[in-house]
């Protein structure tokens, strides 16, 4: 089965697409039978193993593999594909949905369930449905409300967030690198968990100390939601069932790590990730069009984001449509860190269009040097300069997927047969054509700052804006040995 991962997760050290026999190893405790003749399994028609040598037959459990099994390991990503995801899908999702009309039937406690639906997916249904962005969103809103969403929000305030947050992690590393700290510059965005995955898996301690620590908008949306929309709600965070919606199945990976998983309430900050493509075969298997769907508002609970007293649903940040962080990172330096204010930059393509590269000058002097790498080739280009010492760039905006996150390995395919980077280019268009909002005029961003992070540079803030990445050493263990 072909993969659905991102490239950078596929490609390792070590061989791809083998059975999860071969090299995904989980430790099981098992019981020893009392007999001494050994055991006899049958593998029944429905695929489940019995154990036929006793009295009452007994049925053995199997192992599964899950996503934080495989974040822990050194080895193959995409080779146990069907059994990672048991907790990250669409079944699962209608199963806690059906979990919650039952509960609220017998007038028992139900979750709380939120969605929260990111701009790139949105774009990705609206192009396969033939519908505005903006009504898009009221539909999506009135789908996810109809089977039983208490509350369905835009993810804007968390793309805000990271934003400004990375941009004063990049001042903060400038000016320590000015004093001769070593590692701190290139920075290397954190938004995308494939190319975290792989930084991880396969360069280490190398590479960690150059990626900003800043968290993904989807994990401070998890943040958001489990520890400020609850408080609102008077609710436990382990009582709120979070679901994003996400264009790429990376994103399912950096739901699962521990670091996003309150072990002493026992929760996940975003405990389901739905994909474009997944939503698509929701409305299909139900025989639904989303142009039938009823629309209904989305929810804001933190404030309704305005520009020039006009409210909107879908928002769009000036640069690329993975969010716009190199272009609004430079802006931010060019004023706070050198005063230099409404300049005009432009991204030039290089030896391919997913290379990218804006230079800020002065006077002839070269002041900043930002990039934009998108895809494995140019990672791994990008990589390589820095083990040579030969990178000049001072913050790198890295996607896994080629052409970024509007062309993310979960996007729905093109029904009128365009490849995939033609309707990642119209996608493009799409999303710069969106109503542009600025992170740092944005009114609820504010507010949030004081009334759920106690300021812009508490505690507080650093604890859920903020998170680390580990590196996974190898495993050597017979199977993965290459005779």
């Amino acid at each position: 089965m072909a993969s659905r991962f991102s490239g950078a997760l596929q490609i390792t050290n070590l061989d791809d697409f083998i059975t999860p026999s071969q090299e995904c190893i989980k430790p099981v405790d098992y019981k020893k039978s009392t007999t001494t003749t050994g055991a006899k399994i049958k593998i029944k028609d429905d695929k489940e193993y019995v154990n036929i040598n006793q009295k009452i037959p007994e049925k053995l459990e199997k192992v599964e593999i899950t996503l934080a099994d495989c974040l822990a390991c050194s080895g193959c990503i995409t080779s146990a594909e069907s059994v990672l995801v048991s907790q990250q899908n669409q079944d699962e999702l209608l199963r806690v949905f059906h979990e919650k009309k039952n509960h609220e039937s017998s007038n028992e406690s139900a979750k709380f369930i939120v969605v929260s639906l990111s701009v790139q997916p949105i774009l990705s249904i609206a192009e396969r449905y033939n519908l505005d962005p903006e009504d898009t969103t009221l539909r999506l809103a009135g789908y996810f409300k109809e089977l039983g969403a208490d509350m369905v929000l835009d993810m804007t305030v968390a793309d805000d967030l990271a934003l400004l947050e990375s941009a004063k992690e990049f001042v903060k590393r400038y000016n320590q690198s000015q004093e001769g700290q070593e590692k701190q510059i290139p920075m290397l965005a954190s938004a995308c968990p494939g190319w975290i995955c792989y930084a991880e898996k396969t360069h280490g301690n190398f590479i960690l100390p150059y990626i900003s620590t800043t968290k993904s908008p989807q994990q401070i949306m998890g943040s958001l939601v489990k520890y400020h929309l609850a408080k609102m709600k008077n609710l436990s965070a382990e009582n709120i069932y979070h679901i994003t919606l996400m264009p790429c199945y990376d994103k399912k990976l950096e739901a699962y790590r521990e670091d996003f998983h309150n072990q002493l309430i026992n929760t996940r900050d975003v405990d389901c990730v739905i994909t474009s493509i997944e939503l698509e075969q929701m409305l299909e298997y139900e025989n639904k069009n989303l142009q039938n769907i009823d629309p209904q508002k989305i929810d804001y609970p933190f404030g309704i984001l305005e520009l020039n007293s006009v409210s909107r649903n879908v928002w769009g940040h000036e640069g690329s449509g993975s969010g716009g962080y190199a272009h609004f990172i430079l802006n931010y330096a060019a004023r706070n860190i050198f005063g230099m204010s409404d300049i005009k930059l432009q991204f030039k393509n290089l030896k391919n269009p997913d290379f990218k590269e804006a230079v800020l000058e002065r006077n002839g002097q070269i002041l900043l040097h930002f990039a934009i790498a998108n895809g494995f080739r140019n990672i791994q280009n990008l990589v390589q300069k820095l083990k040579r010492n030969k990178c000049t760039y001072h913050y790198v905006e890295i996607m896994a997927c080629p052409a970024g996150c509007l062309n993310g390995g979960a996007q729905i395919r093109s029904q009128n047969g365009l490849q995939s980077r033609q309707l990642a280019s119209t996608l493009e268009s799409k999303y710069q054509n969106l109503p542009i909002i600025e992170p740092e005029s944005n009114i609820v961003v504010k507010t949030l700052y004081d009334s759920w992070l106690d300021g812009e540079d508490s505690e507080k803030a650093f604890k859920y804006l903020y998170t680390q990445y580990h590196e996974i050493e190898k495993m050597n263990i017979a199977l993965t040995m290459k005779w």
